[in-house]
């Protein structure tokens, strides 16, 4: 049979011809549901490639810039321990100097103290806090000269010192003017201290002198050793002597002793 034998029976027949547009349309439907399932499935593929690429991008930058850190913290590193020990104090020390001097500077323009604008600033607990560092300080280091042992000695007397303000008030009354002494006056020289004066300096004195006497330590006398001096000062000159210049004269000392010195 040909094809227009079968067209003419397809005319004839109309159930022929409905059956045959039925499964025609059922074929087109098949490749359109099969090229609408397709493309969605290649669109969500292309969708995580450039998810994962993106991501790997990322993950490159990143790297990247921790490896730049790293080499900056590694020549930071390396900067540091080529720096002294004592650098870091060093440092804020000249920064600290630095604040200071431009304080001055806004307070000399201000025309203020900047002692007394510093003393403001200080809180009543870091005062409170200082004076009890400085209690707990011991100010006697111990003898280093007798310049500072003299100060020291000086600064503990004024300490001591009770004013009598009663016989203060008596003497500026009576003097007036002159109480207060010019280059033109002429009461210096002519006071006379009293007798409870006197004796409380005397006092005093007399304190002192017991109190260096405790620290006075006398050496140990030795019996069998020579007799080269002929009073403790001179015994005590004698020891400096053989201490700094004993190897030298030992050869001399010796000859003296034997009697074979020439």
């Amino acid at each position: 049979m040909n094809t227009k034998d079968m067209g003419s029976m397809d005319h004839c027949d109309p159930e022929r011809k409905k059956l045959k547009t039925t499964t025609t349309m059922a074929s087109c439907s098949e490749e359109t549901a099969t090229n609408t399932e397709e493309e969605p499935t290649e669109t969500l593929a292309s969708e995580k490639r450039e998810a994962r690429l993106r991501k790997f991008r990322e993950l490159h930058f990143k790297r990247n810039e921790a490896r730049k850190l790293n080499h900056q913290e590694v020549v930071e590193e390396d900067k540091r321990l080529k720096l002294p020990t004592n650098w870091e104090a060093k440092k804020a020390r000249l920064e600290w100097e630095l604040a200071e001097d431009e304080k001055k500077k806004e307070c000399a323009a201000r025309g203020e103290d900047y002692n007394r604008v510093k003393l403001l600033e200080v809180t009543a607990d870091e005062a409170e806090r200082w004076e009890r560092k400085k209690k707990k300080k011991n100010p006697d280091t111990g003898f280093a000269g007798y310049a500072e042992a003299q100060f020291r000695q000086y600064q503990r007397l004024t300490r001591q010192i009770r004013p009598d303000l009663e016989n203060y008030e008596k003497q500026r009354e009576e003097s007036g003017e002159d109480f207060y002494p010019t280059s033109n006056s002429l009461i210096y020289g002519t006071h006379t201290p009293s007798k409870e004066g006197i004796d409380r300096m005397v006092e005093d004195v007399e304190k002192q002198i017991e109190k260096r006497a405790k620290y006075s330590r006398r050496r140990a006398y030795n019996d069998d050793a020579d007799i080269d001096y002929i009073n403790e000062r001179n015994a005590k000159f004698n020891k400096k002597a053989e201490r700094f210049y004993g190897k030298y004269t030992a050869e001399i000392k010796q000859n003296l002793e034997r009697g074979t010195a020439v």
